[in-house]
């Protein structure tokens, strides 16, 4: 079932211009899969002297993890509308850049994430970053969905 970017607003806590994805086209306990056309856009927000670096790839599979984490919170099926949980990216290992832009990428983003382990609060994800068959970039990620874990008790307090 394909989620629309109506939806995906609703359960994440970016909006407007920066919500980044347009759909959601699969999703499984583990897994999902989102489609963008938003790096091809002159007003991302993410665009810095007119380019999007491929480092801003990041942030795509940030959103989608965060909508993997809106969509298995409810086991019966894709949840209502309702306030995004609270929750942050606590760190990225192991990222390897496969171009240098975005902007100048002609097709569709497709981002995939992995949820390889974790639990209510934390999960520790692969993702890519693809447009057809051409891997734009791939990593892991840690995230933490339960914010009032926070920042502050992670080494260093880094967010």
């Amino acid at each position: 079932m394909r989620l629309n970017r109506a939806w995906i607003e609703s359960r994440i806590p970016h909006h407007g211009r920066m919500c980044l994805l347009d759909e959601v086209i699969s999703w499984s306990a583990e897994r999902v899969s989102c489609r963008s056309s938003t790096h091809r856009e002159e007003d991302n927000p993410l665009r810095a002297r007119g380019r999007l670096g491929i480092a801003c790839g990041i942030e795509y599979a940030a959103q989608a993890m965060a909508v993997h984490g809106a969509l298995v919170a409810s086991p019966a099926g894709p949840p209502a509308a309702g306030p995004p949980a609270a929750g942050f990216l606590a760190a990225v290992r192991g990222v390897r850049f496969h171009a240098l832009r975005l902007d100048d990428v002609p097709g569709d983003l497709i981002c995939d994430a992995v949820r390889m382990a974790g639990d209510a609060t934390t999960a520790l994800y692969e993702f890519e970053l693809r447009s057809d068959a051409m891997r734009l970039l791939c990593g892991r990620a840690t995230v933490v969905f339960d914010a009032a874990f926070g920042p502050s008790l992670l080494p260093g307090g880094v967010e």
